[in-house]
């Protein structure tokens, strides 16, 4: 990660940390549009397009993360709109889902595109036997047992990883697959890791 990366991601925690979290103005984001612009540096995949907030970024950080609910809600419609789910089954291979999860490396400028892991065990603890993990996010041990693994849930477990905004329009969870960080198959992988029986989160 570049140093920039890890300053942005500093500067985040320690904000909501100490609760100093306030709305931006439009001039605000403007302000900051153009001091990221101006400081961000394109270099190897590590492009332009990383600093350029979309609408919806847009919202959440005109709102502190809390935006009006009829604007949360349209905005969530049209993210969920945009994924492209695959037809057919969307389990892919958990023990390949395991591997992506344990997985931080891809998206620095050095890296190759399309070789990224989820980093998944930062955030949530995921199998039971695995001690290390983080607690931002719900625990997801036992996932697949508590609801099974039918087309409906399998298809919300996908659209959750392509795009949590989908459901959250201010969720902190990355856009994995509206971002291009994981593929199709990986985010199946994954899928397969929280829902397969025969997973290490199912037992």
């Amino acid at each position: 990660m570049t140093r920039f990366g890890l300053f942005l991601i500093t500067l985040a925690v320690a904000t909501a940390a100490l609760g100093q979290r306030q709305p931006e103005s439009a001039a605000d984001s403007r302000r900051i549009d153009g001091l990221l612009k101006r400081d961000f540096h394109e270099r190897g995949q590590a492009k332009m397009d990383r600093v350029q907030t979309d609408e919806l970024q847009r919202a959440c950080n005109r709102y502190a993360d809390n935006p009006p609910a009829a604007l949360a809600k349209r905005l969530e419609a049209a993210q969920l709109k945009a994924i492209p789910f695959p037809s057919g089954s969307l389990l892919g291979s958990w023990q390949a889902g395991e591997k992506i999860a344990q997985s931080g490396r891809g998206m620095t400028w050095n890296d190759k595109p399309g070789d990224a892991g989820g980093s998944c065990y930062n955030c949530h603890e995921i199998s039971p036997k695995e001690e290390a993990h983080g607690t931002i996010g719900p625990s997801l041990a036992r996932f697949g047992t508590l609801r099974g693994n039918s087309a409906e849930i399998q298809r919300y477990v996908y659209g959750k990883i392509y795009n949590s905004k989908a459901s959250n329009a201010c969720s902190q969870m990355p856009r994995f697959g509206h971002s291009g960080t994981l593929t199709e198959q990986q985010i199946k992988d994954l899928t397969a890791l929280l829902l397969d029986p025969a997973s290490p989160v199912n037992q």
